[in-house]
């Protein structure tokens, strides 16, 4: 199968560094589990849009971003069951250099620039799979959608929605299997 993956909040901890960095930046308090929508200013209401999203395009930002637990050995894995895996990120131009060689590279040596893909549309993207947090990526696209859960996606219906829910990459996997098996089932 052809696994399309979103990058941040995914596989790796932006919204934790994002929300650290405001926080250190302007001494707020805000807490990750505050940030209930895909607007994370909405969460600091005494700063600016431009003030909370400045953060991530400040030189060392992607040196403090975190890989998620279990990623990077579940994309090995899939990689080794012979899956295609694509890196799928709507990254802006002026950080994705220090993006992809302070997290992706990094974290995830066995991908390369021809496993990424940049785009804002992810449902222009051909795929078996997507997996990502943001709504907006996976409603509408012709893959199945697995919704990795954070705090602005909670509350969401994934399921009314036909998507499958997970929370870590132990259950990406097992849904992968599913949908693997179910694949095999027809052919």
């Amino acid at each position: 199968m052809v696994i399309l993956v979103d990058m941040d909040d995914t596989i790796e901890h932006l919204l934790k560094a994002w929300v650290d960095g405001v926080n250190k930046k302007y001494g707020c308090s805000v807490s990750c589990e505050e940030i209930r929508s895909w607007d994370v200013s909405a969460a600091f209401p005494g700063l600016t849009r431009e003030q909370v999203y400045d953060i991530p395009m400040q030189p060392g930002f992607w040196k403090t971003v975190d890989p998620i637990d279990g990623a990077s050995d579940a994309l090995k894995r899939l990689i080794n069951a012979g899956h295609e895996v694509f890196i799928v990120t709507a990254t802006p131009y002026e950080s994705i250099y220090e993006k992809m060689s302070e997290v992706l590279f990094r974290y995830f040596p066995f991908l390369s620039w021809d496993h990424v893909i940049i785009t804002s549309r992810k449902q222009m993207i051909n795929g078996d799979v997507l997996i990502d947090d943001g709504i907006h990526n996976l409603e509408g696209g012709h893959y199945k959608k697995i919704l990795m859960t954070a705090p602005h996606n909670i509350s969401y219906d994934a399921e009314a929605h036909g998507m499958t829910r997970v929370r870590n990459w132990n259950e990406v996997e097992q849904v992968i299997s599913r949908i693997q098996h179910c694949a095999d089932s027809v052919d």
